[in-house]
């Protein structure tokens, strides 16, 4: 037997709750949003072997 008793919902750290404008909960997103936006542009580069710029046209 384990002597582990199961989390209980007070356990868990709660998300803060979605809510309209600047709140901790936006930049939270935006920030994941953001990191996947970065390692979308890197593994875009290595398959790609341009640059963003190249890839878009500037250069």
């Amino acid at each position: 037997m384990s002597s582990e008793k199961p989390a209980q919902p007070e356990d868990i750290e709660a998300l803060p709750a979605p809510q309209f404008g600047w709140n901790d909960y936006a930049e939270l997103i935006n920030g994941r949003f953001a990191m996947v936006g970065f390692v979308a542009l890197i593994v875009l580069e290595v398959l790609t072997r341009q640059d963003f710029f190249t890839w878009i046209g500037v250069r």
